[in-house]
């Protein structure tokens, strides 16, 4: 064979081998090699799960255990949970903003707002969220995200203690730094959500406001003198309770319930300035493929069912006309005189930072100085 017969042959051979290539079906682009986030969707395109992001504790066992196998049995769609804080999930939501990965966020208020101006929430189109108009209004303070599980923060106290010892019950929230306390507090840090949402009530009912702590910075030193210490979070905070070591707190609702069916012998009260009606609130995350499947899982936490369930856990129904669980009315009910308010979480977000600042500087270096 000559040279010129070889070489057709191998040129030939070639570009069989390139039709072949060309031709070749290639892999499907899945939404894991695209951003990361599994393929999740039935053959037909139809979503089959979503990722709900949240806090852990009583917040993600509500919504695991109890809520989503509901939601799953009624539509066939599997809810992927994550848990976290709120400030946590807030990050994540930054680091993954160009591919999201989460569908659904529940944040507290203060992340809500911050979401929304980041860019991170969807706008909410209040069409799609037709239980909206059934709740109580109070709990609405956001155009990007949907009231689920109402609470707000008040003063605690055991009971049996302030029964032994002859106290009056507070009633105002002034009495976090009555004399008789020291040494008997169990108050969260200005940092701590609770802690803020005690402390700018604590000022304003003395004539400041969120941007003016100075009326009452010598109240604030008062707190700090007849504690031992400020508690960063409650998994430091609540052990102190639990032992009965602390006779008075700052708590919200939803704790004080877990408390009383331990057989703590705890009460809260909405003290007579009024008190801060607040709600973990579910967004839609930006850009998010599943937005008609994560506004479906939103709707159906907001259906009276979801709220019955939600009631009985010792949150407070977002819904009106879904009562708190009965068991739970002397312990954390909400009277009609009693004075309940939506705050200015907007604000608040904006002087946080300041309020930190000044408490580090001005109201800590006071601690414990009428314990010894």
């Amino acid at each position: 064979m000559n040279v010129r017969k070889i070489l057709s042959i191998l040129l030939l051979a070639v570009m069989v081998l390139a039709l072949v290539a060309c031709g070749a079906p290639k892999p499907p682009v899945t939404n894991q090699e695209d951003s990361g986030k599994k393929d999740d969707s039935s053959a037909t395109g139809e979503v089959t799960s979503i990722t709900v992001a949240g806090n852990g504790g009583k917040i993600e066992q509500l919504i695991r255990d109890e809520i989503a196998p509901k939601f799953t049995a009624e539509t066939g769609i599997k809810v992927e949970y994550v848990a976290g804080l709120s400030g946590e999930i807030y990050s994540k939501l930054e680091l993954q903003k160009n591919a999201p990965q989460i569908d659904v966020a529940t944040f507290t208020p203060g992340d809500v707002v911050r979401a929304a101006d980041a860019g991170l929430a969807e706008e909410i189109d209040k069409a799609n969220f037709p239980n909206l108009e059934k709740m109580n209004q109070n709990y609405i303070y956001s155009d990007y995200g949907v009231p689920i599980f109402g609470y707000t923060v008040g003063i605690s106290y055991n009971t049996e203690i302030f029964e032994k010892n002859g106290w009056e019950a507070p009633t105002s929230w002034n009495d976090l730094y009555r004399e008789e306390f020291k040494g008997k507090t169990a108050y969260p840090e200005v940092s701590n959500a609770w802690g803020h949402a005690a402390y700018y009530n604590l000022v304003m009912a003395n004539g400041g406001s969120l941007d003016n702590i100075d009326p009452a910075i010598d109240q604030l030193k008062e707190v700090a003198a007849i504690s031992d210490t400020f508690y960063k979070n409650s998994t430091q905070l609540l052990p102190v309770i639990q032992q009965e070591t602390a006779a008075i707190s700052i708590l919200a609702n939803y704790v004080v319930t877990d408390l009383y069916d331990s057989d703590l012998p705890i009460k809260m009260i909405i003290p007579k300035e009024g008190a801060p009606l607040q709600s973990l609130t579910a967004v839609v995350v930006k850009d998010t493929p599943k937005k008609e499947a994560a506004e479906k899982f939103i709707n159906f936490i907001i259906e009276e069912t979801s709220q019955e369930i939600v009631a009985e856990s010792g949150f407070y129904p977002v819904l009106e006309g879904v009562p708190l669980a009965e068991k739970y009315e002397p312990v954390i009910g909400i009277k009609e005189t009693d004075n309940v308010y939506t705050p200015d979480f907007k604000k608040i977000a904006e002087v946080h930072e300041m309020w930190i600042e000044r408490f580090a500087k001005e109201v800590v270096p006071e601690l414990g100085k009428k314990v010894n």
